[in-house]
């Protein structure tokens, strides 16, 4: 129970999680709103292992949780993941 997600219909495989990608997602939306970055593009690089977010929960965060979490504020239209020349980014609102 908990923070537990089966990876296959078959049950041979999960993912144990620390938090949850909507919990991930709250923790990163609330840095960007106390830091006055809405209407900012960062990649994920920098939101994972920027200089401005050592101090943060999410600093290290593995990219596929990180995108989980940023799709989790997509569906919240408070975030939109973007292609960028070098890989993905995401637009916060």
């Amino acid at each position: 129970s908990g923070n537990l997600e089966w990876l296959d219909k078959n049950k041979t495989s999960f993912l144990i999680m620390w938090r949850r990608p909507e919990e991930w997602g709250k923790l990163i939306y609330q840095w960007v709103s106390r830091n006055g970055l809405t209407n900012s593009v960062f990649t994920l690089y920098e939101l994972a292992s920027g200089d401005d977010t050592e101090s943060e929960e999410f600093h290290g965060l593995d990219e596929a949780m990180l995108l989980r979490a940023l799709q989790a504020l997509q569906q919240e239209h408070k975030a939109e993941i973007i292609t960028l020349d070098d890989g993905r980014g995401v637009k916060f609102f």
